[in-house]
C-alpha cells in the first residue's frame, strides 16, 4: 500500500527539470524583483549573455548593494550593472570595475518573500527532521522493538498557511497565519492494513524573519484517536488524548549548509490531567552547497531532539537524510525523498508513553 502512495506521489510530482534563463526570462523576473523588494516600478533593464544593467532614476534612493545582490539570486544571472541616467555606471557586481567588493561577497537575498493578503511560501522554513510538522508525505516504517506492529505505513497531510505579510522593524517581516495536519500510521502486516493511530492538530501561528533569523509561535491544539480495527485485535488501552499549547522556535541559518534551531512549549489544557506540560526541542539541518541533475537536487541530512517532562526528560532522536528536489526559482517549494532512523518516546499521541525504534524511506512535500 505504501509503495503504491509513493508511485503515484512521484508521478504526480515528478523532478523538476532545469528552468527556463533566456533573456526573456530574467529580463521580467528582475522586473518583478525590483518592483516587489524595492518599490521600483520605471526601470529599464537591458540583459545580454547573463548580465543585467539595471537604469531607472528611481534607484538614486535604493541600496545598491541590495538591490545587486537580489538580481544575482536570480538563476542564470552572473554580473549586475547599475548606471544613470548618462550611462554611466554607478554600482557594479564585478569589483574590477568599481572596487566594490562589498556587493559581490554580499551573500544574495531571498526576493521570493511576497507581501499583503495569501503571500506564497513561510517566513520560517519547515523543519525537515521534526516528525511533526505538518506536510504532505507518506512513508514506509519497520519498527525493530514493537511487539504487536512491525511493518507500518505513514501518511502526512497538512500545511503551513501565511494568510497576510508585512514589512517590520529592523528590517525584517512578520506574518500570520495557521498551521493545521493530520497524521496516521497504518498496520501493513494486517489484513486489511488497518489504522492504528491519528492525530489531529492545528492552531494560529506567527511568524518573524530579519535576513536568516526566524521566528515561529504557535497556540495549538492536538488530539489523538485509536483506529477500531486496531483496537478490536488489541488489547490497548485507550486514552482520551487532547490538549491546548503553545510553542515557540528560534531558526538561524548560519551558513547556506547549516542551519540551527532549538525552542519549547508548554501544554495550558490538558487531558488526562496529570500529563506533564513542558517540553523541548533542538536540531539541526545540513545541505550540500552544490546541486546536481540540473541544479535542481541537493543532498540534506537533519537530526531533531525533543525532550518531555512528561518522559522524564529523555531524548527522542529523529534522523533524516536523502534527496532534495527543488526549484530554482522556488526555494519554497521542496520535494525530498529521504531516509529516517527513530527512537524514543512515540510521537504518535495514543503511545506516548512507550518506546519506539524504526527505520525506512519516506516522501516528504514542501510548498
Amino acid at each position: 500500500m505504501i509503495f503504491k502512495a509513493l508511485a503515484i506521489l512521484l508521478l504526480c510530482f515528478p523532478m523538476p527539470l532545469r528552468a527556463a534563463t533566456s533573456d526573456d526570462f530574467i529580463r521580467g523576473y528582475a522586473s518583478a524583483v525590483l518592483e516587489r523588494e524595492f518599490r521600483i516600478k520605471n526601470s529599464t533593464l537591458n540583459v545580454s549573455d547573463e548580465a543585467v544593467r539595471v537604469t531607472s532614476g528611481d534607484l538614486s534612493g535604493a541600496d545598491h548593494d541590495k538591490v545587486i545582490a537580489a538580481l544575482l539570486s536570480i538563476q542564470g544571472v552572473k554580473k549586475v550593472e547599475i548606471v544613470d541616467s548618462r550611462g554611466v555606471v554607478v554600482a557594479s557586481s564585478a569589483p574590477q570595475e568599481l572596487g566594490t567588493q562589498r556587493a559581490s561577497r554580499q551573500k544574495p537575498v531571498k526576493s521570493d518573500y511576497e507581501l499583503g493578503f495569501l503571500p506564497a511560501g513561510n517566513l520560517f522554513e519547515p523543519l525537515i527532521g521534526d516528525p511533526r510538522w505538518p506536510r504532505f508525505s507518506a512513508g514506509y516504517q519497520y519498527f525493530s522493538q514493537d511487539r504487536e506492529v512491525r511493518s507500518v505505513g505513514a501518511v502526512g497531510f497538512g500545511e503551513t498557511i501565511a494568510f497576510y505579510r508585512k514589512r517590520g522593524p529592523f528590517g525584517g517581516l512578520w506574518e500570520l497565519g495557521f498551521q493545521g495536519g493530520l497524521f496516521s500510521i497504518f498496520d501493513l502486516s494486517a489484513p486489511s492494513s488497518d489504522l492504528i493511530n491519528s492525530d489531529f492538530v492545528g492552531g494560529l501561528q506567527a511568524s518573524y524573519r530579519v535576513n536568516d533569523a526566524s521566528a515561529f509561535f504557535r497556540i495549538f491544539h492536538q488530539s489523538s484517536h485509536l483506529g477500531d480495527e486496531f483496537l478490536l485485535r488489541n488489547r490497548t488501552d485507550r486514552v482520551n488524548l487532547s490538549y491546548e499549547g503553545v510553542d515557540l522556535k528560534l531558526s538561524y541559518r548560519l551558513f547556506d549548509w547549516l542551519r540551527l534551531y532549538g525552542g519549547g512549549s508548554y501544554l495550558f489544557h490538558r487531558e488526562p490531567s496529570n500529563l506533564k506540560p513542558w517540553a523541548t526541542q533542538g536540531g539541526m539541518e545540513l545541505q550540500t552547497p552544490w546541486k546536481f541533475w540540473g541544479d535542481s537536487t541537493r543532498l540534506v541530512t537533519a537530526v531533531d531532539l525533543q525532550n518531555r517532562e512528561e518522559n522524564r526528560w529523555s531524548t527522542e532522536i529523529s534522523i533524516r537524510s536523502g534527496l532534495q528536489f527543488e526549484r530554482p526559482q522556488s526555494f519554497m517549494r521542496k520535494i525530498r525523498l529521504l531516509f529516517e532512523y527513530y527512537k524514543g518516546h512515540s510521537p504518535d499521541g495514543q503511545f506516548f508513553d512507550r518506546k519506539i525504534e524504526y527505520f525506512g524511506p519516506g516522501l516528504h512535500l514542501d510548498f
